[in-house]
């Protein structure tokens, strides 16, 4: 059984000052690299194995990489003039339909690494009041900061590379 807490499960408060912006890019940029620290040398039978109708430690790294589209829309909704972020697929259809045990796992490794380098690329290049900008999340139904979804990313990331290595050295 899991010790990570389930991740729909989780409440955030959003509370740490926009300052904080730096280090969660340091912390954004680093995941590839922690990712495929973790899954190196790791076996095929290892990543793939599937415990129960959970995800493998491969389907819970393509997750990442097919999240990186919503994170991108959502820093691309802190520019535009709605009042909200784009809504998730809560289902994770993406996920399920995408068969990341097919794949060769170099390959999600690199499109992670090219996805989160374009989203961290992406904010370097605002000002700093943006950061301080605020859409309402759909499923949290409270405000989040620009600051605020680049820390819900990376505990997202947490949460799964935690999984990740629960399955890899179980």
């Amino acid at each position: 059984m899991s010790q990570v807490p389930l991740w729909f499960e989780r409440k955030f408060q959003f509370t740490f000052p926009v300052e904080q912006f730096p280090n969660l890019c340091v912390r954004l940029r680093g995941a590839p690299a922690r990712l495929d620290e973790m899954l190196r040398g790791v076996s095929r039978g290892v990543l793939l194995h599937k415990p129960g109708d959970k995800w493998s430690a491969q389907e819970h790294a393509g997750h990442l990489l097919d999240l990186e589209p919503l994170w991108m829309a959502r820093v691309e909704d802190f520019l535009g003039t709605g009042g909200a972020l784009a809504v998730a697929d809560l289902a994770n259809r993406k996920t399920y339909e995408a068969n990341h045990n097919a794949r060769e796992l170099a390959e999600i490794l690199a499109a992670f690494r090219a996805a989160r380098l374009r989203l961290v690329d992406r904010a370097a290049k605002f000002q700093p009041a943006l950061f301080a900008r605020s859409l309402l999340h759909p499923r949290l139904q409270q405000p989040m900061r620009l600051v605020d979804h680049f820390y819900f990313v990376a505990e997202h990331d947490d949460h799964h590379l935690a999984r990740i290595w629960e399955l890899t050295n179980s």
